[in-house]
Parts: structure tokens; sequence; C-alpha cells
């Protein structure tokens, strides 16, 4: 495994973050495909293994049990100082006025929930999990920077939103001297590909880290377009995602397939191969619900596509709604 720096902090994170949303009771929340803490725990240990320092997780991940989850493995199978854990804010976590969003008052209740669920005393990394139209930016970012001075968190980051929002926090941030987002964890793939617009080029610009969340597109670039999983079956935010563009988006799939095929190697890691290459992908962040999913993922980090096969598998890209955000 390499280990890169976390855009222009010092902070040395591997080529590849476990995302944890898979892992949670699946009860609770609105994922009924995540997997039990027994089930969890041995793909915890098996990324630590292979040299995955990183995990990033959400207090809203079923309804805080994914970080539940983590806490405990990483706790059990590695020291605190070798693994990087970053978490999120802003969803809601209970009814009633004051129970999500990103203003002063949820965010030092939500710092302390996380940090009580992870069993440990700071994240390396606190995002805000979308942008919160309803709160001053300016009352969002002074709270991040008081979590940062109080220890709670090393660094802050964002999420998914327009270009103009993330410059302006930047703007923000310098303008009162407060702690600056270091990371965009934003929605990159091969069948989404809108951020090459204006948010992937602001970011190498300003030196910030881009960890694309769902590189796979949820798994619809692993596999032929009829052969939907269970996942995709129940999976409400899927449907949502790549549900507008099935054409295109099925001729771009057929391309994925004609690579592996020619390269003998698995769909996934010629799908994930193509972010992890992007010059402004830091870390591209994948879920394992299989230990074949993480072998996959080691794996495509070897394979250099050539300039062919990736103007192959971008040629039918068309443009497509902003979503995620």
């Amino acid at each position: 495994m390499d280990y890169v720096k976390f855009g222009r902090t010092g902070l040395d994170v591997s080529r590849l973050c476990l995302g944890c949303m898979t892992y949670g009771v699946a009860e609770r929340g609105n994922h009924v495909w995540t997997l039990d803490e027994a089930t969890s725990r041995p793909l915890i240990r098996q990324a630590l293994d292979m040299g995955i320092n990183f995990f990033d997780t959400a207090n809203v991940y079923s309804d805080g049990t994914s970080e539940e989850i983590v806490g405990r493995a990483l706790k059990e199978f590695a020291t605190r100082d070798e693994v990087v854990i970053a978490t999120k804010v802003n969803n809601r976590m209970r009814p009633g006025p004051n129970g999500a969003g990103l203003s002063r008052k949820a965010i030092f209740s939500e710092i302390d929930n996380s940090l009580r669920r992870l069993g440990t005393d700071y994240v390396d990394v606190y995002q805000i999990h979308r942008w919160d139209a309803t709160t001053p930016i300016e009352e969002t970012l002074e709270a991040l920077h008081d979590v940062v001075k109080a220890g709670k968190a090393r660094y802050i980051g964002a999420s998914s939103m327009f270009a103009w929002q993330l410059s302006k926090a930047l703007y923000t941030s310098r303008l009162h001297g407060w702690t600056e987002f270091v990371s965009m964890q934003n929605h990159l793939n091969l069948l989404n590909r809108e951020e090459e617009r204006e948010m992937l080029p602001l970011c190498a610009d300003q030196g910030l880290a881009v960890m694309p969340w769902s590189p796979l597109a949820r798994g619809r670039l692993t596999r032929d377009w009829n052969e939907p999983t269970e996942r995709e079956r129940t999976d409400e935010i899927g449907a949502s995602l790549y549900g507008q563009t099935v054409d295109a988006d099925r001729r771009v799939i057929e391309a994925v397939a004609m690579v592996a095929r020619e390269r003998g190697v698995p769909r996934a890691q010629v799908a994930l191969a193509w972010v992890a290459q992007k010059r402004e992908v830091t870390v591209p962040i994948v879920g394992a619900s299989k230990p074949l999913h993480l072998e996959d993922a080691v794996a495509s980090l070897s394979l250099d596509l050539s300039g062919e096969e990736i103007a192959l598998l971008e040629r039918s890209y068309i443009p497509h709604a902003h979503v995620g955000f």
C-alpha cells in the first residue's frame, strides 16, 4: 500500500479509504442492506492488514451504529495513532428543533456524540455532510474552528456542494483566520463526471484533498446492466443518483466490460483505476461487503490504464444533472 499526503496537510493516508456506510444495524437508519457487527469486523481487519489506514463514516449511518461498530473494531485491531478516522455531521439524528444541521449547537452536540460512539478523544477529519442553507456559513465555520482548537478534530473537510459554495467557505475562513477545509468528499465516477467542470479544478488550485464517494457507482460499473443486486433494488438513494441517463450509462458500462475483458481483470478494477488515476484525486472511498471487494480495490491501484483505454471509457458520457447534493 502506498501513502500520500492529504491535500496540503502533513497527514499521511493510504491510497484507499474504507467507506463504512456498509457497516451498521440494518434495523436502524434507512440502509436495510448493511452488515451487522460480526460480519463487518473481519472486513475492517482485512483492510488494516492490507495497509489501509483511512476509515470514513458518518453520524447518520445506520443511526450512529456504523460509528459504534467501526470504533470498537479499530480500538481492538489497531492503535489510535495508526489510523485516520473521518466522520461527518449535518443529517438528522433526532426529531425536533436542532436535531440536524450545521448550527453551532448541532455541531457541538454531534461531535461529542460521534466521539462517544467511536470511543476516541478526537477524529482526524470532521466533515460537513453537505451544505446547510439554513445556517450562515460563518456560524458553521467558527464552530468547526472551535472544535479543532478544542482538540476534538485535527482537520475539517467538506462534501458534495457547488464550487461557489466551497470557494465562499474558503474565503470566509481566511477572512477570519479560522481553520480551513482541507478536503472535498464528492461524487465522481464514470457514470457521473460533473465534478470535472468546476470542483476538481478548484480543489487542485487550492490544494484540497479529493476523496470521491461511490467510485463504482454503487456497484453499477461492476456488472452487466440487467444484473441488479438486492442492494440496488432497495437502495433509494442509488436510484435517485443513476436513473436519468440510462442509455448513455449503459454504453459506459459496456466500455468498462470491454476494457476489463481485454485486460483479463474484473470490471471493478478498471472502474476504480479510472478514478484513482485522475490527477486531482487523492484517495477514493471504497465500500466492501465481501473480501473480494477489498482485493479488487487494492489491485486497481496497480492497473495503469492507457490513454486509449481512458478515451474508450469516457467516450459515451453525456452531461448529467447535479445529484447527491
